[in-house]
C-alpha cells in the first residue's frame, strides 16, 4: 500500500499552471491513500474532486471553519480551503475534528480499505508551538477513538520540525505520548537523509528567506501481526519542477506500507 501526504499551496502563485504539475506528480506516484492540505473549493468545483476524477479515486473534503485569512491573502472571498483524503477504495466512514486555535484548522478521518487514515494541517506561526501542542493532543485523541486492526496512518503538514515539542508529543516515542498507549512512528525514521519538505531550493520557499525544514509527515502506528502496517520505504516527490513549473511550495512525502 502506498501512502502520500502533500500540501498543495491552495491557489497561491501560478495555481492554474501548478494544477497540471500537481496532477502529473500524483499520477506518477500512483498512491493508494493520499492526504492533502491547502485544497481549494469554489461553488461546485473542488480541487480534490477534480484530482480524484482524473485518477479514478474516491475522496472526502473538510473545509476550514475560518477561511477569511486565506481569502484575504488570495484576493478571492469565494474560495474555501481545507483538507482532503483520496483513496483507491470506497470511503466507508469519515469524520472531521475542529482543532483548537484561532486559525480554524481541522483534521479529517476516513476509514477506507480497512485502514484508519487521517490528515491534518496545524497552525503555521513560528512561535505557535504551544498551540500546535494543544492541536496534537486533540488529534491524538481523535486517532485513539477510532481503533481498527490496521495501525492508524496519520498524514499532514504539522508546520514543525521533527525534534519540536509538538512532534515528540504526537509520536510518543521520545517523550510521553499525548494519549497513553498511543505511539505513532514517523515514517521518515526509515529513510536516509534529512528529507526537507520545505526546501529552499524551491523558489517559492526561497522567496520567504526561511531555512529548509522537514514539516510534512506520515505517521504510522507500530506494526501489527506479521508486520501489518510496517514502513517498507519512504521518499520525497513533487520536489522538482514539472515542465518548468514547481507544483507546490512543499514537497510531498510518499511511504510504502506493508499490508
Amino acid at each position: 500500500m502506498k501512502v502520500l501526504s502533500w500540501n498543495l499551496w491552495w491557489r497561491f502563485g501560478p495555481w492554474q499552471q501548478r494544477a497540471a504539475a500537481i496532477l502529473a506528480v500524483l499520477r506518477e506516484a500512483d498512491a493508494d491513500l493520499i492526504g492533502l492540505q491547502e485544497v481549494w473549493a469554489r461553488d461546485d468545483e473542488n480541487q480534490a474532486g477534480l484530482i480524484a476524477a482524473e485518477l479514478g479515486l474516491h475522496w472526502a473534503f473538510a473545509p476550514l471553519r475560518n477561511p477569511e485569512p486565506w481569502q484575504r491573502r488570495g484576493g478571492d472571498p469565494s474560495v474555501a480551503v481545507g483538507n482532503a483524503i483520496l483513496s483507491r477504495w470506497p470511503i466507508e466512514e469519515s469524520a472531521v475534528l475542529d482543532l483548537p486555535g484561532a486559525e480554524g484548522r481541522n483534521a479529517l478521518h476516513a476509514f477506507t480499505g480497512g485502514v484508519p487514515f487521517f490528515t491534518a494541517h496545524l497552525e503555521a506561526p513560528l512561535d505557535a508551538s504551544a498551540i500546535r501542542c494543544a492541536q496534537v493532543r486533540a488529534l491524538a485523541q481523535f486517532v485513539a477513538q477510532r481503533p481498527h486492526s490496521h495501525p492508524p496512518v496519520v498524514t499532514g503538514d504539522f508546520n514543525a520540525v521533527p525534534d519540536s515539542d509538538e512532534l515528540r508529543l504526537f509520536s510518543g516515542v521520545r517523550t510521553a505520548p499525548a494519549v497513553p498507549g498511543l505511539v505513532l512512528i514517523d515514517a521518515w525514521e526509515y529513510a536516509d537523509g534529512p528529507g526537507a519538505t520545505w526546501d529552499a531550493t524551491n523558489p517559492y520557499v526561497a522567496a520567504t528567506f526561511t531555512p529548509s525544514a522537514r514539516v510534512d509527515y506520515i505517521h504510522v502506528g507500530p506494526p501489527g501481526p506479521q508486520g501489518l502496517g510496517r514502513v517498507i520505504d519512504v521518499r520525497r516527490t513533487g520536489d522538482e519542477p514539472v515542465d518548468g513549473v514547481w507544483p507546490s511550495d512543499h514537497a510531498a512525502v510518499v511511504a510504502v506500507i506493508g499490508n
